[in-house]
Order: structure tokens, then C-alpha cells, then sequence
């Protein structure tokens, strides 16, 4: 099958961000993307004014292109936190605080993902406790997602360049899915499957693709080592996407890699090859 059968998106808090944020969906369509996804864009402020959100959606709508994914708000990413829904105190409360906000804004565009990072560890917290604070916040975000017709996802990191995220493998991340639908009985919940991620976890991807493409509701790609556009590593990222489509999955492939010392623009060769 090929690259050319695949839907690629556009993560425009990786790439284009040589650009002002309002200046980027026009990019993506400029070199030919139809569809885009985002960080949650005001790392410090879960709840931006309303001419924050309405400039970002015109921008969207005036490219002409689809979000596909939001992350809910995950404190300062990029930056050293991962996540704040399962941090006590304060940072779980923007985190709710963020839920209808970024779930209103993301249906207004008919966007059907919302992605939840689940945080640190926190040293001198007990980690049973941030797990049950990460679920009863998970619980409340799925609610929101199912509302506006949108899956929940949860994503697992690799433990090098997260070393306090404990959601470090497949496994982890698909569990903490089930756990979400058992309590919701929604079954909106699903594992977003970062194939660069899993690389740096040395995890066996054929295996997880065969196991988990089922549960799965979005995959990321970047290449591996170095986080760069594909054919920049060692990851046979055409035959891991090729099984992901016999085995089940016809959505958006989001791409979420840095485009290294080059413009944006020019991190896009390899889809012509």
C-alpha cells in the first residue's frame, strides 16, 4: 500500500511553528494538508478568552482544512511537564477547568479527538493516589468527549525523554483505556498508538500493532532516532502504517515530528517519494 494510501495530518505545535499559531492551518493547506491537529495552544491558561478561541477556529475554518485532534490542556508542553490531570492541587483544577472549554471549542470545528496526557509523578504524593485522582479526571473528560461525538484518548510517552510519565509502554496506556471505559460504560476511550514513542520504549511495534490496533483511535508517527520527518531513521514507518491497515485502522495518521534545521515546508519531501 504505501504512504499514498495513508491520511496524513498536520500537528501544528511541532511543525510550522516558525509561524505565529493563526499563520499555521493556512500553511498545512498551502503544502497540501487537509486536516490538522494542535497542543492544547495556551500552555498557560486552561481557559483562554473568548477572542482567543474565536480567532483560532476563523483561522482554521478561513484554511479550509479539518482538526482532527486537541490535546486537553497538559500544563507547559513542550516543557517539562506531561500532563496535569493527575497532578493534585492546583494543576488538576485547570485541568478540569479545561475539559468543557476544549471540548466546546474542538465540536465547533467537528473534531472527534480529544487527547489526555496523564502527568508526572509527583515526588512525595503517593502514585495510587494520582492514579485515582488520573481516573475520576478521566472519567469527566470522556463524559465531555462522548457529548460532542468525540473519542478520549490516552497516550503513551517513552521513558528516556519522560522519565516521571508512567504510562511507558503499550500495555500501560491500554490499561488505563479499559479502566476509563469500564467506569463510563461509554467505550469512547481509546489508546493513541505514537509509533515513535513505542521505538524509544524498544517495544516490538508489529506485536503492538497486531494486539492493540483494535483499541486504538489515532496514531502519531516520527521517525526514530532523532524525532525527524521519515527516511531521517531507522523505522520502516511505511510497513508499520501498511499493518495498521490490515489490521483494522482507517483513520487520520498524525504527523508529529520536528522538521529540523530546514523550514516546515521542506520536511514534506519524503511524501512525494
Amino acid at each position: 500500500m504505501g504512504f499514498a494510501e495513508q491520511r496524513f495530518d498536520v500537528n501544528l505545535s511541532i511543525l510550522f511553528t516558525e509561524l505565529p499559531l493563526l499563520e499555521r492551518p493556512a500553511a498545512a493547506a498551502a503544502a497540501g494538508f487537509t486536516a490538522v491537529e494542535l497542543w492544547w495552544p495556551w500552555v498557560d491558561s486552561p481557559t483562554p478568552e473568548r477572542s482567543a478561541l474565536d480567532a483560532l477556529r476563523q483561522a482554521i475554518e478561513d484554511a479550509g482544512v479539518r482538526l482532527t485532534g486537541l490535546n486537553l490542556y497538559a500544563g507547559q508542553l513542550p516543557g517539562p511537564d506531561r500532563g496535569a490531570l493527575s497532578v493534585p492541587g492546583e494543576e488538576s483544577e485547570r485541568f478540569r477547568a479545561n475539559i468543557e472549554v476544549a471540548a466546546g471549542f474542538a465540536g465547533s470545528l467537528g473534531c472527534g479527538a480529544l487527547n489526555a496526557l496523564y502527568g508526572n509523578r509527583v515526588e512525595g504524593v503517593d502514585p495510587a493516589q494520582q492514579d485515582a485522582l488520573a481516573l475520576e479526571n478521566l472519567v469527566l473528560a470522556a463524559r465531555a468527549a462522548d457529548r460532542i461525538g468525540a473519542v478520549l484518548l490516552i497516550e503513551t510517552l517513552n521513558r528516556p525523554e519522560s522519565p516521571l510519565y508512567p504510562l511507558v509502554s503499550a500495555p500501560a496506556g491500554i490499561g488505563i483505556v479499559d479502566k476509563v471505559n469500564e467506569a463510563t460504560g461509554l467505550g469512547n476511550a481509546k489508546f493513541l498508538m505514537d509509533l515513535y514513542h513505542l521505538s524509544m520504549n524498544g517495544e516490538d511495534l508489529p506485536s503492538v500493532i497486531e494486539r492493540y490496533a483494535a483499541k486504538t483511535g489515532h496514531v502519531q508517527i516520527a521517525d526514530n532516532p532523532g524525532r525527524g520527518a521519515p527516511g531521517t531513521g531507522s523505522l520502516p514507518l511505511e510497513d508499520l502504517l501498511d499493518r495498521l491497515k490490515k489490521a483494522g485502522y482507517d483513520g487520520w495518521v498524525g504527523l508529529e515530528y520536528k522538521p529540523g534545521d530546514r523550514p516546515s515546508t521542506e520536511a514534506f519531501d519524503w511524501l512525494s517519494r
